[in-house]
């Protein structure tokens, strides 16, 4: 055999074997990199929430609490009355006892006014009337101002109303004595009923009875 022809043959078998390699060699790279791309993740544990801890929990008061007062704190029943506030939104029963000195004792001196209250709210501790102050005014044949078991509307624009509110605070938060304290019944002067109960007072325009 000639020269070049076996040097031709020996750089056909060199070209193969590189090609042999070249073509290999990309299958274990991708081989390898498929091992690296698998490879699991390292598990990861999830971290708990910070405890919560709760605030420190406080008592709001309302906006329109008020401060209790103190009856040592007043020389007069008229002082008693003009520390009182007539709040926007009173309760029920404060709405019922104003309603009832506004309509039978308006215009009547305070201590009558407040001989007014404590006739109403004795009457819801004696047992012998509703425990209700609304119900104890609205009992059939019991006050004149009530018609069909309904109170009445109030102006309460008025000064007379505003009064009212103020006897009423005081008697129901028991701010000042009554000077018929114990009295269940009135009527007023002018009228002459034949009772046979006993006297407890006779203030303004009216007299209190047990």
């Amino acid at each position: 055999m000639k020269s070049w022809a076996r040097a031709a043959m020996f750089a056909a078998v060199t070209s193969c074997a590189g090609i042999s390699v070249c073509v290999s060699t990309p299958g274990l790279a991708t081989g390898v990199a498929g091992q690296v791309m698998n490879a699991p993740y390292p598990s990861q544990v999830p971290t708990p929430p910070s405890p919560i801890v709760p605030a420190e929990w406080t008592r709001e008061e309302p906006a329109d609490a008020e401060t209790p007062v103190q009856t040592a704190d007043f020389d007069t029943l008229r002082d008693a009355v003009a520390a009182q506030s007539v709040p926007g939104d009173m309760d029920r029963q404060l709405r019922c006892l104003a309603t009832g000195i506004y309509y039978e004792a308006q215009g009547e001196p305070l201590h009558g006014q407040l001989a007014v209250a404590e006739v109403i709210l004795n009457r819801t501790r004696s047992g012998r009337f509703p425990t209700d102050v609304c119900k104890v005014l609205t009992q059939p044949g019991q006050f004149s101002f009530v018609r069909g078991g309904r109170l009445p509307a109030v102006q309460s624009t008025k000064r007379a109303w505003h009064t009212a509110v103020a006897i009423a605070k005081v008697a129901k938060n028991d701010l000042w004595e009554s000077k018929a304290g114990k009295a269940l019944f009135f009527h007023a002067r002018h009228v002459s009923p034949s009772w046979n109960r006993a006297k407890v007072a006779m203030l303004g325009n009216h007299i209190f009875y047990r």
